[in-house]
């Protein structure tokens, strides 16, 4: 209609998406946020939404589809901190909250909020957590224990628990994940 090639809109989109990486990285670094909010979206299928399939099979459908966008938030700026697609596996979450600690000041430790997703807790130890060996309990007989990854006493985490009835929300909670539920309230 215009005679406009696809190829050079393509090409603009690329050289606007290459500028906007550039000037996220030049704006977006070294933040002291109190909290982040981290979140995974789905498009909704059609099939959902006239009603030929329940959510159940939608979120199964979905889980294995590739485009999932993910995005974290500081909920008080609005700024949005960073934003990626890709699967809904732990290999993207690590990816992504790796995005996510780029831009965070190196002592900076925010309240990490999440919906329940429950890869974000692993992706988070990975970056905010330490191999500990818990010391044998007997002298001889069964074998040490195996290490395992334990939180830093500086990381705050949390899960928003949200109850929608007839599509609308009712009730809004929180879950203490890593770190008390008093220091996660205080946040």
């Amino acid at each position: 209609m215009f005679e406009v090639d696809p190829n050079t809109v393509l090409q603009w989109l690329v050289e606007a998406a290459d500028q906007l990486r550039a000037f996220s990285h030049y704006f977006l670094h070294d933040l002291h946020l109190r909290q982040v909010q981290l979140d995974e979206l789905y498009a909704v299928l059609r099939a959902f939404k006239d009603g030929k399939v329940n959510e159940a099979e939608a979120i199964e459908h979905l889980s294995r589809s590739p485009h999932w966008v993910w995005g974290a938030v500081d909920p008080e700026s609005k700024v949005l901190l960073t934003i990626d697609v890709g699967d809904r596996t732990l290999a993207m979450a690590q990816r992504f909250v790796h995005q996510v600690a780029q831009v965070l000041a190196p002592d900076c430790a925010p309240l990490f909020l999440t919906e329940g997703f429950k890869e974000y807790l692993t992706a988070l130890l990975r970056h905010c957590g330490h191999w500990v060996q818990p010391p044998r309990r007997q002298v001889t007989g069964r074998p040490a224990p195996k290490p395992r990854w334990i939180p830093l006493p500086q990381l705050r985490s949390a899960q928003v628990i949200k109850t929608v009835r007839r599509r609308r929300l009712v009730r809004v909670s929180h879950r203490g994940v890593c770190g008390t539920l008093e220091a996660v309230q205080q946040v």
